[in-house]
């Protein structure tokens, strides 16, 4: 098993955050991980994006030139990952971000209404969560327990009693996640 992700999307959106709970949950499932990530100076409102391969076999660089799955949550992020998903590999987006749906007919195409269920929740931010849930819907790569540790591992302190709304949000990610 390997697994080549490209999240990206605006600062704010919780690319990184996503990223790096991917990561972390794939050490504590025993596999090998590289988190990578690439932000603009502004981070809040700038394009940020992040690379993570979870794999049982070594792996020798973290760059990716094409990936197996990607998360795209804003135009920008289409316009310039798309065309770097394997063929047979899997496109997941929120529909809020997309002017111009995806053209692609050798990949899977998923789409999550993040964005209006993170709101209809009255919390935006679990919105990363939603995505998050998707992904491990159509590919449970990871465990659950395992991303919940996880949240541990990178929140502070101070965030922890927000876990149980992060792992509420994951499930309904799991719920909402729509092929097109």
């Amino acid at each position: 098993m390997k697994e080549e992700i490209i999240i990206s999307g605006f600062g704010g959106q919780g690319v990184l955050s996503m990223g790096k709970l991917i990561a972390y949950a794939g050490i504590a499932d025993g596999k090998n991980v590289t988190w990578l990530p690439a932000y603009g100076a502004e981070q809040r409102g700038g394009t940020a994006n992040v690379t993570v391969i979870v794999s049982d076999q070594k792996i020798y660089s973290p760059i990716l030139n094409t990936c197996t799955t990607a998360i795209l949550l804003n135009q920008p992020s289409m316009d310039r990952f798309l065309s770097r998903v394997k063929p047979g590999g899997t496109l997941i987006y929120d529909t809020y971000g997309i002017s111009t749906p995806p053209k692609r007919d050798d990949v899977n195409i998923f789409e999550v209404n993040a964005m209006d269920t993170a709101a209809e929740m009255k919390n935006m931010r679990v919105f990363n969560m939603l995505i998050l849930g998707g992904l491990l819907k159509i590919n449970p790569f990871v465990k659950l327990e395992n991303v919940e540790k996880a949240l541990y591992k990178t929140l502070p302190a101070r965030h922890h009693d927000s876990i149980p709304d992060n792992m509420e949000a994951l499930r309904k990610g799991m719920e909402i996640i729509k092929e097109v």
